[in-house]
């Protein structure tokens, strides 16, 4: 980084003054606690992840120096909880991603699907069906199986994992029947989750690097691993 765009020591003193004064604030916080669930530690918690990330970046930018910090990934990306204290109803929101890495695969399973609900129709004339392109059959699977067993069997559909991610979000009462079918996505309210669970390769990689340095012999060396389980 350029002397340019580098923070003044002023600035990574100011940020230290911050997380100071936000560690203050949350146990203040912690110390009046009415119950698990309460707004004022969550809200003193973000504000102290906040600022010990920005002073965590200030002080690696201005003198290439690291904190022991560890900001928690997600919970900075969603604004202070507001919700109901206790939620009559909730609604959970999953986003599964998939690649499509065997479309041989993929359109084999949907042409067997078809030719069962078809009463003894052949491959190859469900083939000439729903089944017989890739789009075609992801919608003859998806309509077929739940989701819960597309993400447990995914492989035998051809299909690789991606990023995934469920959102449980409150309300005060049920939605009336019908009611977001048809934007069933507009009316995710971030103050209202409760809590979230998210999947990704990316929280796997300084796992994986941790792992390979265990490996290296003293002499930068990969040491002799241990032969691979049959079913691997």
């Amino acid at each position: 980084m350029s002397d340019a765009v580098q923070p003044t020591a002023a600035e990574v003193r100011a940020a230290a003054e911050a997380v100071k004064a936000a560690l203050d604030r949350h146990l203040a916080a912690v110390e009046r606690r009415t119950g698990d669930d309460d707004p004022d530690v969550y809200e003193a918690f973000n504000e102290l992840a906040a600022a010990a990330e920005e002073y965590d970046e200030l002080l690696y930018d201005r003198y290439d120096e690291v904190t022991p910090f560890e900001i928690p990934g997600g919970d900075d990306t969603l604004p202070p909880y507001t919700g109901p204290e206790e939620p009559n109803a909730l609604s959970v929101v999953i986003r599964r991603d998939y690649a499509v890495v065997e479309p041989q695969r993929l359109l084999a399973q949907a042409q067997r699907v078809e030719a069962v609900e078809e009463d003894g129709a052949t491959a190859s004339e469900g083939f000439d069906a729903a089944a017989g392109t890739v789009h075609g059959a992801l919608g003859v699977l998806f309509g077929e199986f739940e989701p819960d067993e597309i993400a447990t069997r995914h492989k035998e559909f051809g299909l690789e994992e991606g990023d995934s991610t469920l959102w449980v979000t409150a309300a005060d009462e049920p939605a009336e029947p019908g009611e977001w079918l048809e934007t069933p996505f507009e009316s995710i309210d971030p103050q209202r989750v409760v809590c979230r669970f998210d999947v990704s390769a990316v929280f796997d990689e300084d796992a994986d690097d941790d792992d390979l340095d265990d490996d290296l012999g003293p002499d930068g060396e990969i040491d002799s691993l241990d032969p691979l389980d049959a079913d691997r």
